[in-house]
């Protein structure tokens, strides 16, 4: 089973906007996907509440009384959302399970900032280092034209991260959540360009 984990410890990243996204993408694809959501105030669990029949179903997690989550039978696919200021022994016991982990971050100094520490603690874990798990860094809410974008890209480089792509900062997404839709259950043909975009991530996690 591919498990993606979506970190960050700032909050406001983007990573319920990337879990979701990756989660539709899947399920397009034929797997069977299940969107977890580690996150208390459950942002990606009410966006899937959401989410219309009639497009290709995400599941949630198996929950039995008194036992511990876990993806239903025959979860192909597991993205999970992961709270801010993920760190410590609940890192640990994410990275154990993730065979993937994507990072979001906007090319703000504030961001930049709080993922100093975290970067350097990945790198530094048993797992990323013997390449057991994989981790890439993605740009949200960018735009490239600006010094801030600028900056981002030199402050990613010596991470020994990949800065795999760059998404643009556009409604189009916040006006989504609120349907339980994605870019993904959108005509093609006509968001293109926005797609375009994604393709480097995908390419990356396959």
């Amino acid at each position: 089973m591919k498990t993606i984990l979506i970190a960050n410890p700032k909050g406001g990243s983007g990573k319920s906007t990337l879990a979701t996204q990756l989660a539709a993408h899947y399920a397009w694809e034929g797997e069977t996907v299940m969107l977890g959501d580690l996150d208390r105030q459950h942002t990606s669990r009410h966006w899937l509440g959401l989410r219309p029949e009639r497009y290709p179903a995400i599941l949630g997690w198996d929950l039995a009384p008194g036992e511990p989550a876990r993806p239903p039978k025959g979860t192909t696919v597991a993205v999970l959302d992961s709270p801010a200021g993920l760190h410590g022994k609940k890192l640990e016991a994410a990275l154990g399970v993730a065979s993937h982990v994507v990072v979001p971050a906007q090319p703000a100094s504030f961001d930049t900032w709080a993922l100093a520490e975290f970067f350097a603690t990945l790198v530094a874990t048993r797992e990323v280092r013997k390449d057991k798990v994989k981790v890439a860094v993605v740009g949200m809410r960018f735009n490239p034209r600006t010094q801030a974008a600028q900056r981002f890209a030199e402050f990613v480089a010596p991470e020994q991260l990949p800065l795999v792509t760059c998404i643009r900062d556009t409604q189009l997404y916040v006006q989504l959540q609120p349907r339980g839709l994605t870019l993904f259950d959108l005509p093609r043909h006509r968001y293109a360009r926005d797609i375009a975009q994604w393709q480097p991530l995908l390419n990356w996690l396959n």
